[in-house]
């Protein structure tokens, strides 16, 4: 819903009748604010990490998120139900007292993993969905998947059998090809063929950032096939990595890619498309851990999530298609309810920290130090 609040004054408005009304004077009075009421929001991708980390950062997601679904690419990876239980418990500790957060956890598919897993991961009711992360493709996915069909195939009939969605990391790691490609002849070597193979799969596309994948999740069939879009690909392109110098905290995989691909992805976000829904792929790093010869990957925007969605929906002048993405596409995809709790955001500039200091050290978060227009309010 999107509101325009009222002036504190009306009377003041008469004035703007009257022909000796200044236009150039400046008046609290004459500026009506916008503010748009929607439904609570859910993460459909998220990373919490642990430690430290996790107690830092999970606050800041549980004050924006209704639920979140949660990464399992921790040290070591939560490949059973009984760690995913474990973890769980870790983050509901780490939450302020009067939250009403819900985690929605994964397991870390392997080539390992049997069927028998993903039937206990079910019956847990903790677990809602398995992450696909190619070996090497990303922060400690050396424990991912290194041949899908020939060691993977039974677990993924058994996700069938179960209703439990896979989500992929959509890039191959072969050096050969070009960084800025993998996700397209990931597309073309894996997931044409896994659901042509599999088409009652239900498959996310994660994090995408091509037109390709845009395409190609457009040409699934609804219900089966969705896409999560970042923030970060829905506003940057590859050259936010390097003006002004090299740019590490912009740097996450999937990398960056051209305009011409973030135009598309914009275009079909804000198109009203129930194929798409949030998942900020919020990753945490410590400061020097971005900041060294061999940086992580990842972008840290769970406090500025919300903000940056709004902007791209109101520059497309689909404000009222927002809610859809940020609210019902998600839960309609994996069958949970929606919220009912609602969330405001206001038309109400405001400065984003230059850093988030904490005991360990220092995150900085996407957009450190730069003005955004909305701002979720909280009651």
């Amino acid at each position: 819903m999107i509101n325009t609040l009222v002036l504190h004054r009306p009377s003041e408005a008469l004035k703007l009748s009257s022909p000796k009304f200044d236009l150039s004077r400046k008046s609290k009075y004459c500026r009506p604010r916008m503010e748009l009421t929607l439904t609570q929001p859910d993460d459909w991708h998220l990373h919490l990490r642990d430690g430290d980390l996790l107690q830092a950062v999970a606050p800041h997601s549980a004050k924006h998120f209704g639920r979140a679904i949660v990464m399992p690419n921790l040290k070591p990876p939560i490949t059973t139900t009984a760690a995913a239980v474990a973890y769980r418990e870790s983050i509901l500790k780490a939450l302020p007292a009067d939250s009403n957060f819900t985690p929605l956890m994964t397991l870390y598919l392997t080539d390992k993993t049997s069927p028998n897993e993903i039937k206990l991961a079910r019956k847990s009711g903790v677990v809602f969905a398995v992450k696909l992360y190619p070996a090497g493709a990303t922060t400690n996915s050396q424990d991912g998947v290194t041949d899908l069909f020939g060691k993977c195939l039974p677990v993924l009939e058994e996700m069938v059998e179960e209703n439990m969605p896979l989500l992929v990391h959509g890039e191959v790691t072969d050096p050969n090809v070009d960084v800025f490609d993998r996700e397209k002849v990931f597309i073309d070597t894996v997931l044409q063929p896994l659901i042509e193979r599999l088409p009652r799969l239900k498959v996310v596309m994660e994090h995408i950032t091509t037109m390709d994948a845009v395409r190609f999740v457009e040409s699934g069939k609804e219900g089966f096939l969705a896409a999560t879009v970042t923030p970060q690909h829905l506003i940057l392109n590859r050259n936010a990595l390097f003006q002004g110098g090299l740019q590490p905290h912009n740097y996450c995989l999937p990398v960056l890619k051209r305009e011409t691909h973030r135009q598309a992805i914009a275009s079909a976000v804000t198109s009203g498309s129930k194929r798409f829904f949030l998942g900020t792929d919020s990753a945490p790093h410590e400061r020097l851990r971005k900041e060294c010869p061999c940086g992580f990957a990842g972008i840290y925007n769970a406090p500025v999530a919300l903000s940056l969605y709004a902007k791209v929906f109101e520059e497309a002048g689909a404000l009222d298609k927002l809610e859809a993405f940020t609210s019902f596409n998600g839960p309609d995809f994996y069958g949970l309810p929606r919220n009912t709790s609602k969330i405001k955001l206001m038309k109400n500039p405001w400065k984003v920290p230059e850093s988030l200091t904490f005991p360990f050290g220092d995150i900085i978060p996407m957009f450190a130090g730069e003005t955004l227009e909305w701002q979720p309010c909280f009651t």
